[in-house]
């Protein structure tokens, strides 16, 4: 008994009859009917009714039908199984990262290096660009993976959000800055930002999103003088005296790097999260999930040693 003969059988069952299911296999009628007959005597029972004008499985035939139709499944889940290995061995992954992602915390080079090593035949594309371009290109499948900023709209319901990282958004000001009335303790309510000159990241990045809803909600727009791509920037702005910086939370140790004074943004607090995006309705190649798998792992890490 060979796999193929059983495909056959299913298929005439499927069909009604031996011609529509010849031509469904490209097979002759009397090639397909000669395999049928051989199954029938390998198994020593008769599985088909063969009528005038219609063929139905005899009693026998329909309890081999089941197994029939379960061995096929099972064969083709082992074509599924090679099919993906194979994937891993091949092709290409698009990723997208926000821009500074890829410094010491989140070694994005390292999970690159990673996976190369293990999959040296799989491409890798990647991509820097405002959070909101990349969710609106991995809900486009033109991205596989992004790794961005929420901004705090609502996300589409085809892409999937995992949050490796959650991390109160501050305010960073020169460190020789004179102390102004408004600061408290080392703090600075939201309304008393908002009088300031601001330094901030450009529209469409994750904290400026969060930023500007939560300026909104308190009925005030923000005052932004100066715009740039990356964090650092912003802070080597701010400690030249030319703003007030709104950034990711940073320890001392890099305040005292960049030479600025932190103040802890209250009333309300506001908080930036990190996420790695995908497709949610439509499963990635084999390369992709992979990748994706080991992005959560790396960032999951960080995330706890930040927390």
């Amino acid at each position: 008994m060979e796999l193929r003969q059983l495909r056959y059988f299913v298929t005439v069952v499927d069909e009604g009859g031996f011609t529509r299911a010849a031509q469904r296999l490209h097979l002759t009628q009397p090639g397909l009917s000669a395999q049928i007959r051989q199954l029938e005597r390998e198994l020593g029972q008769r599985l088909l009714d063969r009528g005038a004008r219609t063929v139905t499985p005899t009693e026998v035939g329909a309890a081999v039908l089941t197994h029939a139709r379960a061995a096929l499944a099972a064969a083709d889940r082992i074509g599924e199984t090679v099919q993906e290995f194979t994937g891993l061995l091949r092709g290409q992954v698009r990723l997208g990262v926000i821009s500074g992602a890829a410094d010491g915390e989140f070694d994005i080079a390292g999970v690159l290096a990673d996976f190369h090593h293990d999959h040296p035949g799989v491409a890798i594309s990647l991509t820097e660009d405002t959070s909101e371009r990349m969710l609106a290109a991995v809900e486009r499948d033109e991205l596989d993976i992004a790794l961005v900023s929420l901004t705090g709209a609502a996300p589409s319901p085809a892409v999937d959000i995992d949050v490796v990282l959650e991390t109160p958004v501050v305010a960073a000001i020169a460190h020789d800055a004179a102390p102004d009335p408004a600061e408290s303790a080392g703090t600075i309510t939201l309304a008393d930002l908002g009088r300031r000159r601001l330094i901030c990241l450009p529209p469409g990045t994750g904290l400026r999103g969060i930023f500007e809803r939560s300026c909104a909600a308190a009925g005030f727009t923000p005052s932004i003088t100066f715009e740039a791509a990356a964090p650092p920037l912003l802070l080597e702005l701010a400690a030249r005296g030319l703003g007030t910086a709104v950034v990711p939370a940073l320890s001392a140790e890099e305040a005292t790097a960049f030479g600025v004074r932190v103040l802890d943004i209250v009333e309300p607090r506001i908080h930036g999260r990190l996420a790695l995006a995908s497709r949610a309705d439509r499963p990635g190649t084999p390369a992709a999930k992979v990748l994706l798998g080991q992005l959560r792992v790396a960032f999951g890490h960080a995330g706890r040693a930040r927390s």
